[in-house]
């Protein structure tokens, strides 16, 4: 399980400190495109079939816009964006499954 040590916004993306020395710099673009709430992604029933919101959530420009981080529990932040959206949760494991830099990319494929 990996722990967040620091954030800072540095323009269009979220730079994040691991307190591992990792350093990602995740786009708030992507981040926005692929917020983990149920309204974005949809939501499993009883018999795991995904349910997806009829409608997708129609974003403007402020929906790429990070206003505010907040700390879930000790795996999580929430990110409340520009549009008011804020019901997702991004654990501290699927923000450093999202860094796409060399190291991280390595691994994945290695499964190292």
């Amino acid at each position: 399980m990996y722990q967040l040590d620091s954030y800072q916004l540095i323009g269009n993306y979220l730079a994040i400190g691991w307190t591992d020395d990792h350093e990602s710099l995740l786009s708030l673009s992507r981040l926005r495109d692929e917020c983990p709430c149920a309204n974005c992604q949809g939501e499993p029933d009883l018999f795991g079939r995904l349910h997806r919101p009829e409608q997708a959530h129609d974003k403007i420009d402020r929906s790429y816009e990070l206003v505010d981080v907040q700390s879930v529990g000790r795996y999580g932040v929430q990110l409340i964006w520009g549009d008011g959206h804020s019901t997702g949760i991004y654990s501290f494991d699927f923000l450093r499954e999202m860094c796409d830099c060399d190291q991280c990319q390595m691994k994945k494929v290695t499964g190292a």
